[in-house]
């Protein structure tokens, strides 16, 4: 594979940026550390640094849970806009995250799957008993 120009390289990271929405707060801080950015902004760079490679799936692990509630709304946005372009599988024990932030779920419990279906589906007529009690509070 041949080796990007300066210019190419340019726009492959205003790109992923702009798709992250994310260019306007650091175009003018691209040679600062990330570790300078917020938390929210964090999260986006590390989505941004994926795209150019053209991923087809993008796994997230706890994805915000270092985030605040506000932090979290514009990453689980940024999330549900990537559904599209990207297949996403995100890990998460927030269960109120999973609803908000998926279309299908997939329940595990000490590595087996327990049960696979549409959230919505899930989480109102979850069909195995352990998938209730871990949705309801009342399993671990």
């Amino acid at each position: 594979m041949p080796k990007a120009d300066d210019a190419e390289l340019e726009r492959q990271v205003r790109e992923a940026l702009e798709q992250v929405l994310l260019w306007d707060d650091v175009k003018d801080k691209l040679d600062e550390p990330a570790a300078t950015l917020s938390l929210e902004a964090q999260q986006k760079l590390c989505i941004a640094r994926l795209l150019p490679v053209k991923p087809r799936l993008l796994l997230m692990d706890e994805p915000c849970s270092a985030l605040d509630p506000e932090a979290t709304a514009a990453v689980e946005e940024l999330i549900w806009e990537l559904r599209g372009d990207y297949t996403i599988l995100i890990v998460t024990h927030n269960m109120a995250q999973a609803r908000r932030a998926s279309e299908e779920c997939v329940f595990m419990l000490m590595g087996e799957i327990v049960e696979h279906s549409p959230t919505e589906e899930m989480f109102v007529t979850p069909k195995n008993d352990k998938t209730a009690e871990y949705i309801e509070g009342r399993y671990g």
